[in-house]
C-alpha cells in the first residue's frame, strides 16, 4: 500500500474523529489530514489540495456527505470516497455508491476501521493501476508517433529520393 496517499478524514464528532485519525497513522499513512466540517474540507480542496481518498461521515453537522462527494468531485473527480457512518440506512447506503462512493462502512462495530483500512488498500492499488495504466497509454502514443514519423520518411525517400 502507497502510505503517501493524500487522505482527508471528515467527521464531527470530535472523539470519534481522534480515533479515526489516530488510527490511521499507527496504521503508516503519513498524510492524514483531518476536518471536523465540510466546509474547511471544502476550503482545502478550492485551495488546490487533490486528497486520494476522504473518509467522512455521512451527517455532518453543516451538511451531508454526499453534498461533500459531489462538490469535491467537481474539482478532483479522481478523489475516492469512503463513509464511515453510524447511519445503519439502505437509502443512504445505495445513494452514497450511485453518487460514486467507494463504500459505506457502518461506524457501530469493532471492526469498521479494520474495513476502512482495507478499502484504502483497495484504492491505493487501482490509484497504482491507473498510473501505470496512463504511463503505458502515454508510452504507446509515443511509439506510435515515432513509427507515423519513420513511415513517412520512408515513403518520402522512396517517393523523391530524398535521403
Amino acid at each position: 500500500m502507497n502510505k503517501n496517499l493524500l487522505v482527508f478524514v471528515v467527521e464531527d464528532n470530535k472523539l470519534y474523529h481522534k480515533l479515526v485519525v489516530d488510527f490511521l497513522r499507527k496504521q503508516g499513512l503519513k498524510r492524514v489530514k483531518s476536518f471536523y466540517n465540510a466546509e474547511d474540507c471544502l476550503a482545502a480542496v478550492n485551495k488546490g489540495e487533490r486528497p486520494d481518498i476522504v473518509i467522512e461521515d455521512y451527517h455532518l453537522n453543516d451538511t451531508t456527505g454526499i453534498a461533500v462527494l459531489q462538490e469535491v468531485k467537481k474539482i478532483s473527480e479522481r478523489t475516492e470516497f469512503i463513509f464511515l457512518t453510524s447511519h445503519e440506512d439502505m437509502e443512504v447506503a445505495v445513494n452514497s455508491i450511485k453518487y460514486g462512493a467507494f463504500d459505506y462502512i457502518i461506524k457501530d462495530n469493532d471492526i469498521a476501521l479494520k474495513k476502512v483500512y482495507n478499502k484504502i488498500g483497495k484504492i491505493s492499488k487501482i490509484i497504482e493501476l491507473e498510473k501505470r495504466n496512463r504511463f503505458v497509454q502515454n508510452a504507446m502514443a509515443v511509439s506510435l508517433a515515432i513509427l507515423v514519423a519513420i513511415v513517412v520518411l520512408v515513403a518520402l525517400r522512396e517517393i523523391f529520393n530524398v535521403f
